[in-house]
């Protein structure tokens, strides 16, 4: 018990109400929900991460099951990073002229178009891995535009000192989604088949779509409101970076952790040959999809502490070496199943779960570090630049580990990329020590 609690009351009734109190402050901060619009958002975001998650896991399952090769697996990587660079940053862009209640509309018809494409190529039995690819790329348009516009609302709604809590709060809801989605389509997928998961995806979809709907009109403001988005647009958002190394060392750590430690293209490699499961799904396949993300909600249950810390660049750093040795681990585990492929998978799953905890507070704090410093005439744009950063590493990752795999075996890929990531964000860390002393007051 701190000094603070216990000069309130000498008495025991007093005492343990400051525990009940300290103990509270150790759990997700909710101030957020008191806002309607952010609760119908984040409450529907609760059914629709699931459906999404389901394709998420669906499609490389599916890509796998038709060619048994993790390399077109990782071609989810190229189909994927192209319309997310290209379309996040115009996205970003757009979510800065336009009223961003509409565009998200938009974009949230298209996601639902595209989720609807995805069911209909299962259903009629189309076996074209080049069509699931390009598919792939127009879901990820609409979703590069729709990420930014979601995350630069979040100022317009709540109070900025609300942010950390609210990126907590959604960083949460996704992963619960991630968890559930793996497996409940994992075990599914050689049951269900994949078509099923499409239509769940495409109906969950309307949740969101309603919760935008109610939204409040959300028009651009100041000089925001006469500008034009375009490659002008997007050169003066980039240019904004330059001036601060804050912003642009957190990508840059992000990049480090994702493209040298993200090891999902090969799960279903690993999920088959070192843990015994089936070629297109099964129960291994289902929980090393889940596993990151369940660590991730753990952390956001119990992340209380994420809106009192002060030295948010050292926290930064400290959760992407965590998450460095968590794929060291899960390399190693997955390397070392041979004949006790249950105690070595149990060993890999809570390597991925203490990676999942540290990857969401580093992305916590780096969301709050962006929305703070940023005015909102241009925050659509480094939302844009975000998202792009965060949903474009996994994919480089994907093209990365899934060619490297074919060269030094799966194992070796896991582990030696989370020894890459500790060394080279502590170098990064190192050279822009601006970042280490970043903090702010609480």
């Amino acid at each position: 018990m701190s000094a603070r609690c216990f000069t309130l009351s000498t008495k025991s009734v007093g005492q343990t109400g400051c525990r009940v109190k300290d103990v509270r402050t150790m759990f997700a901060d909710t101030r957020p929900l008191q806002t309607l619009a952010f609760r119908r958002l984040w409450w529907t975001n609760i059914i629709t991460v699931i459906g999404a998650q389901l394709t998420v896991v669906a499609v490389p399952a599916q890509i796998y099951a038709e060619t048994n090769s993790s390399a077109y697996v990782g071609l989810t990587g190229v189909f994927g990073l192209v319309p997310l660079v290209i379309f996040g940053l115009y996205g970003g862009a757009l979510a800065d002229v336009m009223d961003r209640r509409r565009l998200l509309l938009i974009s949230t018809v298209g996601l639902i178009a595209s989720s609807a494409m995805f069911f209909a190529q299962a259903a009629f039995h189309a076996n074209n891995v080049w069509l699931l690819l390009v598919l792939f790329a127009v879901q990820q348009s609409f979703f590069a535009v729709n990420q930014p516009t979601r995350s630069a609302i979040l100022p317009r709604l709540i109070p900025l000192t609300e942010l950390p809590a609210a990126n907590s709060l959604n960083m949460t809801v996704m992963q619960f989604g991630a968890i559930a989605g793996p497996l409940v389509g994992g075990a599914l997928i050689p049951v269900l088949g994949f078509s099923l998961l499409y239509l769940i995806d495409t109906i969950t979809l309307f949740a969101t779509l309603w919760a935008v709907f109610v939204l409040p009109a959300l028009p651009p403001e100041g000089l925001a409101a006469t500008a034009k988005a375009g490659i002008a647009s997007v050169l003066d958002g980039l240019g904004y970076l330059r001036g601060h190394k804050v912003l642009l060392m957190s990508f840059l750590v992000d990049i480090i952790a994702m493209v040298f430690g993200m090891p999902r293209a090969l799960f279903p490699q690993i999920a088959h040959q070192s843990f015994g499961g089936p070629s297109d799904g099964g129960l291994a396949f289902a929980l090393l999809f889940a596993a990151i993300p369940a660590g991730a909600v753990l952390g956001g249950i119990f992340s209380g502490w994420v809106s009192r810390v002060e030295r948010q660049g050292v926290a930064v750093i400290a959760a992407i070496v965590v998450w460095g040795a968590g794929m060291v681990v899960f390399g190693l585990a997955s390397g070392a199943a041979g004949g006790h492929a249950n105690v070595f998978l149990v060993l890999a799953l809570g390597g991925l779960m203490v990676g999942g905890a540290a990857d969401m507070a580093s992305a916590a704090f780096r969301s709050t570090m962006l929305q703070e410093a940023a005015t909102d005439d241009v925050r659509g744009r480094l939302q844009g630049v975000f998202t792009v950063v965060v949903a474009g590493g996994p994919r480089l990752a994907d093209v990365a580990h899934g060619g490297m795999a074919a060269v030094v075996g799966t194992a070796a890929t896991a582990a030696g990329g989370g020894v890459l990531v500790i060394v080279l964000v502590l170098v990064a860390a190192a050279a822009v020590p601006v970042f280490i002393r970043y903090r702010v007051a609480r």
